[in-house]
């Protein structure tokens, strides 16, 4: 039988043999891990001062860039590391583990990992940012929050809607904030009996005094169709916008003026009218003839 405390002591010895061979490269190890640590972090401080000051007020998509460039360096560390202790073979298996393990939480969280990468292209791409007013999946309000995962945006209707990155990247959107301006179209009609061009200076003149109008805009007029009791027409104009009240304000203004003018000047905006005319060609005039009914 063989006698354990002298298995113990070979198997001591074996390690001691085994540190005393690999120490050096242990150490060397060690030291490139260090320098390769060193080496990351002043890439991401290089990084980040470079990119936050050529891509202004954009400081997230410096961090995701300086931090790409920081885990770039300390990865590449932690393998060379790895081959000069001789643990290669080790790595090999935890990256085919973490292979295998990749392709079962892709399917597992799939919706996940594609709201995240949506995320990542929607902060680098920017075609919104917090207060920005927007309508997503027909919600229409401002941006409170753009997570890794979901935009959030508070309706006007004063409800927090949590909308998911991939469904946003995905669709078309509108952001109403990117010009800072927005397009006001009113639409009525006048009657038959008003003079059109007199219409078109009135309302043209009128419109030019709306307090949010944006002077430099060209303001169009057009009549659009000859309607059942009336001649309609569109009236757009530009205006400053930062938020949705600087919208309605303005539209309800335009209408109290337009409405106000059009009085002033014997205009009158049109109504439906029915008109009953028995003396059509090929009817019957109810003044020449009695019509009897029978049953």
């Amino acid at each position: 039988m063989n006698n354990p405390i002298k298995n113990l002591e070979l198997i001591l010895k074996h390690w001691e043999a085994s540190v005393v061979f690999y120490l050096p490269n242990i150490i060397l190890g060690v030291v490139i891990f260090v320098v390769f640590f060193f080496i990351a972090k002043l890439a991401k401080f290089i990084s980040f001062s470079f990119y936050n000051k050529t891509i202004k007020k954009r400081t997230d998509l410096a961090h995701i860039i300086s931090s790409s460039i920081y885990f770039f360096f300390l990865i590449s560390g932690v393998f060379l590391a790895l081959q000069v202790v001789g643990l290669e073979k080790i790595l090999t298996h935890i990256l085919a583990g973490a292979g295998i393990i990749g392709i079962i939480a892709g399917f597992a969280f799939k919706d996940i990992a594609s709201n995240i990468f949506s995320g990542l292209l929607l902060k680098i791409q920017n075609p919104y940012k917090k207060n920005d007013w927007v309508e997503i999946n027909d919600n229409y309000g401002f941006i409170l929050d753009v997570g890794w995962i979901t935009t959030v945006i508070k309706t006007v209707s004063g409800q927090e809607v949590f909308i998911p990155n991939q469904l946003i990247y995905s669709n078309t959107f509108k952001n109403y904030s990117s010009f800072h301006k927005r397009r006001i179209v009113l639409s009525t009609g006048v009657s038959y009996g008003d003079d059109l061009e007199h219409v078109k200076a009135v309302a043209l003149d009128e419109i030019k005094k709306v307090d949010k109008i944006l002077p430099n805009e060209d303001i169009d007029f057009y009549f659009t169709e000859i309607g059942g009791s009336s001649y309609n027409f569109e009236l757009r104009f530009w205006i400053k916008f930062q938020k949705n009240i600087d919208y309605k304000e303005a539209m309800s203004e335009s209408i109290i003026r337009i409405k106000k003018r059009f009085e002033q000047e014997n205009i009158s905006i049109a109504y439906p009218v029915t008109t009953l005319d028995f003396g059509v060609k090929g009817g019957v005039n109810v003044f020449d003839k009695t019509i009897k009914v029978s049953s």
